[in-house]
């Protein structure tokens, strides 16, 4: 990846543009894959090549992923990487406006039923997977009653925990130490509501 740090997406056309059913599928097989080709992402998420191509252009437009420069012996072939360590979104860039605010809250809920899918596929292969992965995994509920202050210092901790863990395992595959990884998927949210 180019930078190692998140970046913050703050503006409308740029959350328009990551806002794309497709878009957010192909971010998510090329942050997990670090580096490919269209047609290698076509094959995963079940397109047509010449439609996954017009879409990482697209997210590439917005300087949301990136060419990755030569990979293999196909000269034709263009390779693309994430721009950044991963995206962040934040309420408080798009509150200011009607349409910033429901195209951030439209972006929210279709990355929400994205987790939601990918969380359904795991409930249904469960079985599949080895004792220790099933064990290993979890889901959890927590019900806390916090300050917005200490709302968001769990958040920042949350975030560097997670962090921590990620930096070290991509350190430690790297090296070699590839032995037994698969992707895991972690979603978290922590926001206030009201019985």
């Amino acid at each position: 990846m180019a930078r190692n740090e998140s970046r913050r997406v703050s503006d409308l056309e740029t959350l328009k543009a990551f806002g794309h059913p497709l878009r957010m599928r192909l971010y998510r097989a090329l942050y997990i894959a670090r580096k490919a080709t269209a047609s290698q992402l076509a094959d995963q998420v079940d397109e047509a090549v010449s439609l996954v191509s017009y879409h990482l252009r697209k997210l590439a437009d917005h300087g949301l992923i990136e060419e990755a420069g030569q990979q293999g012996k196909d000269g034709r072939e263009r390779w693309w990487q994430p721009a950044s360590k991963g995206l962040n979104f934040h309420e408080e860039d798009f509150h200011d406006a009607p349409e910033k605010a429901a195209t951030h809250a439209a972006v929210g809920r279709l990355s929400f039923d994205q987790h939601v899918e990918l969380y359904r596929r795991y409930l249904d292969s469960a079985p599949s997977w080895p004792l220790a992965w099933r064990s290993a995994a979890s889901s959890s509920e927590y019900l806390a009653r916090l300050t917005v202050e200490e709302l968001a210092a769990l958040s920042r901790e949350m975030h560097q925990l997670i962090d921590r863990y990620e930096e070290n395992a991509r350190a430690r595959e790297q090296a070699g130490d590839t032995e037994g990884r698969e992707n895991v998927a972690l979603h978290v949210y922590a926001f206030p509501f009201r019985p």
